[in-house]
Parts: structure tokens; C-alpha cells; sequence
């Protein structure tokens, strides 16, 4: 069996909502030919929607380095390291204070990756938020706002850090 034959067997799995054999297949596709940028590209996808992020990272790297010049595995590479990063920061970010700084470097680092990242630019307003800089909370959840108005969560976010810039400034 051929790489192609073996995409088509995971597309299959795919309409079953069989994930795990849908990867086995893309991963007998990219062992049949493993010079197949969409190969690497697809078993990535699938990776990434059941949450093996490192091993999706891996392949849209390959993807990548195999077709260097493809703007769709160059944006699909980039979301995942966005998503890798904001995982990383959610770790310092539950070792608390101390390590706050480093998950916000992370997190600026995730929304230039991805600036459609939502959820990447919520956990910077919080990190900041818990750092007591108001200001640049208030700037964070903004650009979620930008991105999803409508979002509750980040809209009530706003109103919490308008009140406390407020009482922090006529202290």
C-alpha cells in the first residue's frame, strides 16, 4: 500500500471518529514517504486535535523544513508553538508569583506567533492582573475583546481591571 492510500484509510477513521487509527494511518503515510511534506502536515492536524501537541510540533516542523516556502504549514507550525508556549506559561503560572515574569514572556512571545490567539491573550491580561499592573491587564484583555466581543469572561475581565486601575490610581 501506498502513502496515498494509506491518507485515504485515515480519512476514513476520521469519518468513523476513530483518532488514534486515523494517526497510525497518517504515520504508515509519512513512513511510505517520508519526504511528503502533507504527509507530515495531515499527521500534524490529527496530532494536534487529539492533543499530542509535541508530536504534532514535530511533524509540522518537518512539514516545514520539507516545503519551506508553504504559508499554510508556516501559519499551522506557528499556532502550534503559540499553543506550545501558552502550555509552558500555564506551568510557571501555577508555581506562582515568582515566576510570572517568565510566563508573560512566553505569553508575548505566543500572541506574536498568533495574534488571533484568544486565549493566549487572556492569560497575559490574568498574569498581569497578578503581577498588579493593571495597565497593561486592561491592554491584554482589550486585544481579547478584539478578537471575540461577545466573550463574557473577557469582557468581565475588563471590568475588574477598569475598577482596580481605578482604586489603584486615587489611592
Amino acid at each position: 500500500m501506498n502513502g496515498e492510500q494509506e491518507i485515504q484509510k485515515a480519512y476514513q477513521a476520521l469519518l468513523d471518529n476513530d483518532f488514534e487509527q486515523a494517526i497510525d494511518c497518517f504515520e504508515q503515510a509519512v513512513r511510505r514517504d517520508p519526504l511528503n511534506a502533507d504527509f507530515h502536515y495531515k499527521l500534524s492536524i490529527s496530532c494536534a486535535r487529539s492533543g499530542k501537541l509535541k508530536k504534532a510540533l514535530a511533524h509540522a516542523r518537518d512539514a516545514l523544513r520539507l516545503a519551506p516556502n508553504d504559508e499554510v504549514y508556516l501559519l499551522h507550525s506557528r499556532n502550534l508553538k503559540a499553543k506550545s508556549l501558552m502550555q509552558q506559561a500555564g506551568k510557571f503560572l501555577k508555581e506562582g508569583k515568582n515566576e510570572q515574569h517568565k510566563a508573560i514572556r512566553l505569553l508575548k512571545e505566543a500572541v506574536i506567533l498568533d495574534p488571533l490567539f484568544f486565549e493566549a491573550f487572556i492569560l497575559l491580561s490574568v498574569s498581569y492582573d497578578d503581577l498588579e499592573d493593571y495597565t497593561m491587564a486592561l491592554k491584554s484583555v482589550h486585544e481579547a475583546l478584539k478578537l471575540n466581543p461577545a466573550d463574557e469572561t473577557a469582557q468581565t475581565l475588563r471590568a475588574e481591571y477598569e475598577n482596580k486601575l481605578k482604586a489603584f490610581l486615587h489611592r
